[in-house]
């Protein structure tokens, strides 16, 4: 069923697109918007180095910002738009959706998405970077859309034209090379907000932490298209320098030093897994870097082929979430059948690891 949805979704927003601006420049949108949507997934990749999530969530995540959440955006900002015409004149409208309907409405609906995974995969959720994983690949996937219909509307409206001029290279300049990471950086404080919900024990903040950092997120994008929208746009770029880029450089630095905390707990965790016997003592140093991993996993890669290197995968996945689990002890009885689950995963990806080196040996 969600498959249909998102695939409705997405029929809707291509026959929307090309019905206003042609398919030709829907095409061209769409390869103008693969640029920028690169580096951002490659970004939040790269920040979810240590404890990867699950491919298949984070497909989901792009999925529902570039198809259920784009949908429903645009749904209640035409609406709103419409109301705004209605009430205060024509003309208006277009403010109303901009200012109002569209950072409210944008950032909760990406925003859910990280709220459903906080919810119902909590053992996929254990800090800040998880949330941010999420909430930058639902935010990533919206402005891949939005791109699509902004990129394809200069083309439609004023061709190719230049740096200087309307058009697709202006349009890409603004969206693509200065602000890629606008939307992502708008739901991200929603997902620091549920990252910091996710390790908290006091309830008040649980509550408190998600709401605070949607309302953060939702005044940046307030900011953002007041200063597009107002005064000609000429505010633009001062804000742009001003308020979003210094933001945006703060925002990466508290997730690069929340990347380093996860490289402290893992490296803590490995001497007592060690003595626990749960891995070898010589693979310590090996899972206490990411350059360490890459090179055990090239080296099976190399020696045993391409499933010997992603049973290795697995086994450092399951050490790392090992880790995470006990920073804090094992308290309950779902931590220690989660515990369980990771062991019983470790040894198999083991076992799987060890089988293939013995076959590529053998040959």
């Amino acid at each position: 069923m969600g498959l249909i949805v998102v695939a409705l979704c997405g029929l809707f927003l291509f026959g929307l697109a090309t019905a206003r601006v042609g398919w030709l420049a829907v095409a061209i949108g769409v390869v103008a918007a693969l640029v920028p949507v690169g580096v951002v997934v490659a970004g939040f990749l790269w920040v979810d180095r240590w404890e990867p999530e699950p491919a298949k969530l984070l497909l989901i995540a792009f999925a529902w910002g570039a198809c259920i959440a784009t949908v429903t955006a645009l749904l209640i900002n035409t609406g709103a738009e419409a109301f705004g015409d209605l009430l205060l004149g024509g003309g208006n409208g277009s403010k109303v959706s901009a200012l109002v309907s569209a950072p409210l409405v944008e950032e909760a609906a990406k925003g859910v998405f990280v709220l459903l995974i906080f919810w119902r995969r909590k053992e996929e959720f254990d800090g800040i970077v998880d949330g941010v994983v999420y909430a930058g690949f639902a935010a990533a996937g919206f402005a891949f859309t939005e791109n699509i219909y902004y990129f394809g509307r200069a083309f439609a409206d004023h061709g190719f034209g230049n740096g200087t001029s309307a058009g697709v290279v202006a349009a890409f300049l603004v969206r693509g090379v200065l602000s890629p990471f606008t939307h992502p950086l708008f739901t991200v404080m929603t997902g620091i907000g549920f990252g910091v919900a996710a390790r908290t024990t006091q309830r008040w903040l649980r509550i408190f932490a998600p709401i605070a950092g949607y309302l953060a997120g939702v005044c940046l994008h307030v900011l953002w298209n007041a200063a597009a929208t107002l005064n000609g746009g000429k505010s633009f770029l001062t804000l742009y320098f001003l308020v979003i880029l210094p933001l945006l450089i703060g925002a990466i630095y508290v997730i690069v030093l929340q990347r380093r905390r996860e490289q402290r707990i893992v490296t803590a965790a490995l001497p007592r897994m060690a003595a626990a016997r749960w891995i070898a003592p010589s693979e310590v140093d090996l899972l206490a870097s990411l350059a360490g991993r890459r090179a055990w996993r090239r080296q099976a890669r190399r020696e045993s082929g391409r499933a010997a290197a992603k049973a290795v995968g697995r086994y450092q996945a399951s050490v790392t979430e090992l880790a995470f689990l006990r920073r804090g002890g094992i308290r309950t009885d779902d931590e220690r059948r989660r515990q369980d689950e990771l062991l019983q995963a470790l040894h198999s990806a083991r076992a799987d690891a060890v089988r293939l080196a013995d076959n590529g040996d053998s040959r």
